[in-house]
This record gives C-alpha cells, structure tokens and sequence, in this order.
C-alpha cells in the first residue's frame, strides 16, 4: 500500500469517527472544558468558547434521553447480582432525566422558553440527576470489577501452572476489567465535575479543577467511543 492509500484509509477512519453525533459531541466537550480550564472563571474569550460551546452541545443531545429510556426498561444479563440491577437501572433513569431536563435549558437558553427562573431550576436539577447518575455508575463499575476479580482468581487456580496470558478466555476478562477500570476513573471524575458545575465546594472544585476533570473525562469518552467502534 503506498503512502497516499494509507493516508486516505486513515482519513476515512476519521470521517466515520466524525460523522457520529456522539463523537462530535465528546469533542465539543473537550473543547468547553478546556476553555473552562484556561478560563478559571474569569470573562473573557475563554469563557466565551466555554459558554458558546456548552449551548452548542445541547443540539447534539436533542433527544438522546431516549437511549437510556430504552436501556432502562430492557432487561439486565441474566446472573447480575441485584444491587447492580437497582443502581444500574437508577442510574439510566437519572441519565434520562437529565438529558430530558437539559432540553428544557436548551430550550430557556435559546429564548424559546420565556420562564428563565423555572429552566435555571430545571437546569440545577438536571445536573444533580447527572451527579446522581455518575455516583450509581461509579458503584456499579466497583461491583462488576469486584465480580471479575473474583472470576479471574477462580480461573487462575484452574490454569494452575498454565501460562495465563495464552489463555484467551482469561485475556478477554482481562481486557475487560481494564474497560471497566478506565469507566470507574471517568465516573469518579464526572462527580468532580457535577460538584464543581453545582458549585456545591467552591473553595476547593473550582472552575479551573472542574475544567481540568472534565476535559481528562472528555478525552476518556473519545477514547472509549474510538474503542468500541473499532471492535464493532
């Protein structure tokens, strides 16, 4: 292959990378949080790319709630302990809740919706659902991580001598518990970044560490989008 097909194969990698709405919009959060970062609060252009952006990201999620609606009334892999199955299922009704409520903002923000008050109260309430929803996804990750472990240690002592690394259902746990691990970072992070948009410790989660977390959490997502598209 010349230089020039490989430069255009991965060009259209990129294309298709882009042409997701959930990937542009991971990239425009990256974007507003560095902007939040550089802008530690203080007027000016970054704030401005900060403010701008945060409203252009709604249009991407216009209707997005659906997706964990739909996730919330269908059914759970059967063998998951039920605590998973609560906080798993909470935190998708918590995630369709804000992105429900975060149309509202959208709406308020664009003059569509006259009642300003009532959208800022819909939007704070929004985001204490989003808190909620990281504070349910950060557990279920420690319990499904927990679940793995104890697998991976039940297989261990199966294989005995046996070189674990070319065991291929051992690598696929593997590989999946370093998924999980990386969720449970980002998770943990995203509730960092709920207090610091709620404004909930101000002293300590200021804009510039609301900033800072957000736009680490913001590339965890490209990451992850890039991940899962390759394998499927």
């Amino acid at each position: 292959m010349s230089t020039l097909d490989a430069t255009r194969a991965e060009l259209a990698l990129v294309v298709l990378y882009l042409n997701k709405a959930e990937a542009r919009d991971k990239i425009c959060r990256a974007i507003q949080y560095g902007s939040k970062f550089l802008s530690d609060g203080q007027p000016g252009t970054a704030q401005n790319v900060d403010k701008s952006t945060s409203l252009a990201r709604k249009v991407f999620r216009l209707f997005k709630f659906v997706n964990d609606l739909h996730a919330l009334i269908s059914p759970v892999p059967q063998g998951t302990p039920l605590p998973l199955v609560l906080l798993g299922k909470s935190k998708n009704a918590l995630l369709s809740t804000f992105l429900f409520l975060d149309q509202v903002v959208w709406l308020g923000r664009s003059g569509i919706y006259k009642n300003k008050e009532r959208a800022e109260l819909l939007g704070r309430i929004s985001l204490f659902c989003w808190m909620g929803s990281s504070v349910c996804s950060t557990l279920v990750e420690l319990g499904e991580l927990g679940r793995l472990s104890t697998s991976m240690k039940k297989l261990e002592k199966e294989l005995k001598d046996s070189d674990k690394h070319k065991n291929e259902q051992y690598q696929a746990k593997l590989k999946k518990s370093n998924e999980r691990s990386l969720a449970l970072v980002k998770s943990a992070m995203d509730i960092v970044v709920a207090v610091g948009l709620l404004q909930l410790a101000p002293k300590k989660v200021t804009p510039r560490v609301t900033g800072a977390f957000g736009f680490v959490t913001s590339l965890i997502s490209c990451y992850q989008l890039i991940f899962g598209w390759y394998l499927h």
